[in-house]
């Protein structure tokens, strides 16, 4: 019996990804990082900024992701983003730029503690990538 599930991610501009042989997949949900395996409880969590870890077949991606929504409903998770990127071909200076453009932001005295804490982790995340 095969021990893989369906994932689909999509952003505004396009379908980002779809996979049929997916064993595993670990989002950076608010209540933490939590992992997905076939026959998983259905759930709909809120992402926050991180990375999205994906395991099929004989090999591993990594996606960074902005915020968005996952959901896992009968062996298939839909992940709804505003923004996602591939952190193996990713640009270090766009990712300098989104760096400075989130650190402007937490600079705003008009910013509640949510807003706060979301701009920090992105900013966290982003940095961790900036050294790889």
């Amino acid at each position: 019996m095969s021990e893989n599930f369906n994932l689909e991610i999509v952003s505004p501009e396009k379908s980002f990804l779809k996979k049929d042989n997916v064993k595993e997949v670990v989002v950076p949900a608010f209540e933490g990082e939590m992992g997905i395996l076939k026959d998983h409880i259905s759930i709909i969590s809120f992402l926050k900024p991180g990375i999205i870890k994906i395991s099929s077949g004989n090999e591993e991606n990594s996606f960074y992701v902005d915020d968005g929504i996952v959901e896992f409903k009968d062996n298939t998770l839909s992940i709804l983003t505003s923004n996602i990127f591939d952190i193996k071909n990713s640009d270090k200076s766009k990712i300098q730029d989104m760096i400075k453009e989130a650190e402007k932001d937490l600079s705003s005295d008009k910013l509640d503690d949510q807003k706060r804490f979301i701009i920090s982790q992105k900013v966290e995340v982003l940095k961790s990538l900036s050294l790889n």
